[in-house]
């Protein structure tokens, strides 16, 4: 069912009315109406695109979904499409909800495309700035901005918060070379995901705040400019965590070519060590008479021989760290 309230002068008057009553509440001019669509199809749509005259491309653009963090301009409202996101830290999977909203003088109507982004947060950090709802409608889309942001926030902290973990499971002494590869490849994913989501708001903000719009006033200005301070710091923080992610990809890379390095080293060192006996077993297995042959010195001679320089070569190669 559809959400809606109604504010006049800053003060929460009605709610809960049906799309119907937005055209009587609306005539009065001190009114802010709100009204939230979760899912809706194209008819019930386009019943308040009726209601506010809204135009035709905004409304399939809210239809469809899928549609970029923007910000456009037609005659009597704007159209808004951002993205609330979180990570799930056990999939490293990012999660997304989609919302349009219809902007005019007087009304914002919201569109979700399913439960995932949560209305009733939002209408929670409405309800805790109540006092800036008297600025008109700019304070409704500023607490809408605000919530987006601050998700966007909270999932590169949380990424912040995985990618360290994987800093510790990759220098850790046990071989964890699959869980790296594939951790790193989520986190990876979600990134540039969260990326696609994240840069396009700061376009977004920076645009709303021009003055020729007019959506902002100078009492609203302060709290606009803090969203976009965070819309900056989250653009940046996403770039340096892809950065991260790179590098760490980079060096399990190099930590399994080292680790192969020595693992080869060890293994060239227990063959060279093998080798001397099998060649003076072979030597001393010949046919042909020589010096001990048949005799019990030959016996000692080459198990000395054996034992002599097996024992040189694996002190040797203990010295340079080979074994």
């Amino acid at each position: 069912m559809p959400r809606t309230r109604c504010y006049c002068r800053g003060v929460l008057i009605d709610e809960e009315f049906s799309i119907d009553d937005v055209s009587e509440h609306l005539a009065d001019p001190s009114a802010l109406v709100w009204v939230d669509l979760c899912a809706p199809d194209l008819e019930e749509l386009q019943l308040v695109a009726d209601e506010l005259g809204l135009h035709r491309l905004a409304v399939e653009d809210a239809a469809q979904g899928r549609q970029r963090p923007k910000f456009d301009r037609y005659s009597g409202h704007e159209f808004l499409s951002a993205y609330s996101v979180k990570l799930d830290v056990e999939s490293g999977r990012l999660v997304t909800g989609e919302i349009a909203a219809f902007i005019s003088s007087n009304a914002l109507v919201t569109v979700r495309r399913d439960e995932s982004f949560s209305i009733d947060a939002l209408l929670t950090r409405w309800d805790d700035e109540v006092d800036l709802t008297k600025f008109g409608v700019g304070a409704l889309v500023h607490g809408l901005l605000d919530f987006v942001v601050d998700g966007h926030f909270e999932a590169v902290e949380s990424l912040d918060d995985q990618i360290e973990q994987l800093e510790d499971l990759l220098f850790d002494e046990g071989p964890h070379d699959q869980a790296v590869q594939r951790r790193s490849f989520e986190l990876r994913k979600s990134l540039v995901q969260l990326r696609r989501v994240v840069l396009p708001m700061r376009e977004v903000v920076n645009t709303m705040m021009r003055r020729d719009i007019g959506l902002v006033s100078d009492e609203l200005m302060p709290y606009y400019q803090d969203v976009y301070d965070h819309v900056l710091r989250a653009t940046e923080w996403t770039e340096s965590l892809r950065d991260l992610v790179n590098t760490i990809l980079e060096t399990n890379l190099t930590i399994q070519g080292n680790r192969l390095n020595i693992i080869t080293k060890k293994v060239t060192s227990w063959a060279a060590i093998i080798a001397v006996p099998t060649a003076i077993t072979g030597f001393y297995g010949q046919n042909l008479p020589y010096p001990g042959f048949a005799h019990q010195s030959g016996f000692v001679t080459s198990s000395i021989l054996i034992l002599a320089l097996s024992g040189v070569l694996y002190l040797t190669f203990k010295h340079k760290d080979w074994l």
